[in-house]
Parts: structure tokens; C-alpha cells; sequence
């Protein structure tokens, strides 16, 4: 949020605050109603969302190292979430792609949740609804390249601290 004064801008804060900490809890709820630790629930998000990655793209996507996103891959696929399938144009290259049967599982976890979010939502009009996707479209993309700008940072204060 951007810093402005005045107490009416420091409760929006405070609300805006309390919306993120909400998300990232319900996050690491559904990770945990799946079985899953959180960085399994994002990665199995993002392959699902893309309907396919090779494990370099979720590497770069997660921000973990390629033998870390080797054995999440190894644990998801272990547990039925994902499958790794030969890329049909390229066969050298690998993608892990999301079982849809293991999907239900997931919806079963979160769908009382969801649904109550689309109860929110229905409460909006129209109009109201596209400013909502809008500020969504435009926020998840801040939110990674700010979550690139921390692990950045963190990157350079680990490499700081050993150099002492």
C-alpha cells in the first residue's frame, strides 16, 4: 500500500494487512487439509493453473533450487498429485502435469472455503466484480515480483553473512 498519512489511510492498512495474512493462512490451511507442506500446494497451483511445467519453469517459478524442485516433484508424484509425461514437442524435455482425479481431493479440501469467497463476491455488482478481477490480475503479478525482490535480498544478506 502506498505510504500516506492520515488515520483513515492507516486502517485501510491495517485491513489490507489483515486481507494478505487471511490469504496466506488459507493457503497454508488447504496445503495442510491436502496433505501437502505449502511449497507442494503453490507449485501443484501453478502447475495446474499452467496445465504444465517442466521442472526448470517451476524451479524459476518457486525460487528453489533444481535438485529442491526435483524431489517436491518426487513427493507430489508420490502422492498422486502430479505425473511427469514426455513433452510432446520436444521429447527430450520432461512435463509434470497435475493427475485430474487427485484434483477432487484438493477441491474437497478447499471447496467450502471457495465457496464461501464466491458468496462474497455474488454480494458485488457486476461493475464492482470487474474492478475486483482487475486489482487480482494486477495484484498476483506485484506479489511474485515482490516475492522475487525479498528472496533477492535474503539472497544477498546469506551471501553477506558468509562472507564475514
Amino acid at each position: 500500500m502506498p505510504e500516506q498519512g492520515g488515520a483513515g489511510q492507516d486502517e485501510r492498512r491495517l485491513v489490507f494487512r489483515d486481507y494478505v495474512d487471511a490469504v496466506g493462512l488459507h493457503g497454508m490451511a488447504g496445503a495442510e487439509a491436502a496433505g501437502l507442506q505449502a511449497s507442494e500446494w503453490y507449485a501443484l497451483s501453478r502447475i495446474t493453473l499452467a496445465g504444465g511445467l517442466t521442472s526448470g519453469e517451476l524451479a524459476s517459478g518457486t525460487g528453489l533450487t533444481t535438485g529442491a524442485t526435483t524431489r517436491l516433484i518426487d513427493r507430489l508424484e508420490r502422492a498422486g498429485y502430479v505425473r511427469r509425461t514426455a513433452d510432446p514437442a520436444d521429447r527430450r524435455k520432461v512435463v509434470v502435469q497435475a493427475v485430474p482425479d487427485a484434483l477432487a481431493r484438493v477441491e474437497a479440501a478447499v471447496g467450502p472455503a471457495r465457496r464461501r469467497i464466491g458468496e462474497v463476491l455474488a454480494q458485488y455488482t457486476p461493475e464492482q466484480q470487474d474492478l475486483l478481477f482487475d486489482y487480482f490480475a494486477r495484484a498476483a503479478p506485484a506479489f511474485r515480483e515482490a516475492t522475487e525482490e525479498i528472496r533477492a535480498l535474503t539472497h544477498e544478506r546469506k551471501e553477506g553473512q558468509e562472507r564475514m
